[in-house]
């Protein structure tokens, strides 16, 4: 989880929490004193990334999502909106600050750190989004707002102007206004599952795409078409006994038939009510997990819905 600002005895600070260390903005600075180490957008598109690719091989082959609270949020906003290179799977934010430009936590920053609230706008989200002119990458942002929040009622947020402009160019943001909720981090932990499950689907989503690419574009079926094949299976021999793995013999698909290269699989409740012998239809030997993710090998005669090399 990245900082907030760059830390040190050298680095530039004031009193005041809403600017200097711990208070960045998650731009990269072009104004004395800040511009030397105030690089936040820089260190959480790039410097960030790498390093953990390179020392914790996360986030490859774009597997990034992206959120943050309060600035953070407008941090991962801005990020996500200003990315062209498909950077990120998918971006949330509690308690954003959706159209900095506007209100007095983005004038202060953008002054101080880009030298006018005009340099801003490349860095708010509301703006940003008006730009895209049409649907956007993502399909869909989530967004989380205590509706007791007094930064949100002393005009520092502005989540309808984001959540209009998202209606006027096709994107979908989904606010969720929590009653009862402030902007305080027991808020955060009240609602992070949620957020965590909204990114893990669509990471996972994205790594099932990558996968079938890479699987479909290295097999090389032209060897197995047309010929039995043997291949390893983990087979039940009985009810309620380990599965045993083997080398089994599939053969060439039949009239109506189709051939297919298991890439995924998993156990439903069918199969363990099979495996615990409480199936009365249950036959063994048995190959249980009947849900897979496959690529087509091979069809047998008369079978036109799916071809070889079809996920």
């Amino acid at each position: 989880m990245p900082d907030t600002s760059p830390r040190g005895d050298d680095v530039p600070n004031v009193d005041s929490y809403d600017l200097g260390v711990g208070a960045g903005f998650y731009v990269n600075a072009t104004e004395e004193p800040y511009s030397k180490h105030y690089h936040m957008y820089t260190y959480v598109t790039e410097e960030l990334p790498a390093l953990l690719e390179s020392q914790f091989n996360i986030g490859k082959h774009g597997l990034r999502s992206i959120t943050g609270h309060s600035m953070g949020g407008h941090g991962a906003l801005t990020i996500a909106l200003k990315d062209t290179n498909k950077s990120w799977v998918s971006v949330s934010a509690f308690s954003p600050i959706c159209n900095p430009t506007k209100c007095p936590w983005g004038d202060k920053a953008f002054k101080a750190y880009l030298g006018s609230v005009d340099a801003g706008l490349a860095h708010d989200a509301t703006v940003l989004l008006s730009e895209a002119s049409g649907a956007t990458v993502y399909d869909e942002i989530l967004i989380e707002q205590g509706a007791d929040d007094n930064f949100l009622s002393g005009g520092q947020l502005f989540p309808e102007h984001l959540v209009e402009t998202a209606k006027k160019v096709g994107q979908k943001v989904t606010l969720n206004m929590r009653d009862g909720y402030d902007h305080s981090y027991y808020f955060i932990a009240s609602f992070i599952g949620d957020h965590i499950a909204f990114h893990a689907k669509r990471l996972r989503s994205k790594y099932a795409e990558i996968l079938a690419l890479e699987s479909s574009s290295s097999l090389d079926f032209s060897v197995t078409t047309g010929k039995t094949i043997t291949c390893q299976a983990m087979v039940a021999r009985a009810p309620k006994q380990p599965l045993t793995l083997e080398t089994i013999t599939v053969d060439v698909p039949q009239k109506g038939e189709v051939r297919v290269k298991v890439m995924a699989n998993a156990l439903c409740h069918t199969d363990v009510y099979t495996l615990d012998g409480h199936d009365p239809e249950g036959l063994f030997p048995s190959i249980l997990g009947h849900e897979a993710g496959c690529i087509v090998e091979s069809v047998g005669e008369g079978v036109t819905s799916v071809k070889p090399g079809d996920q």
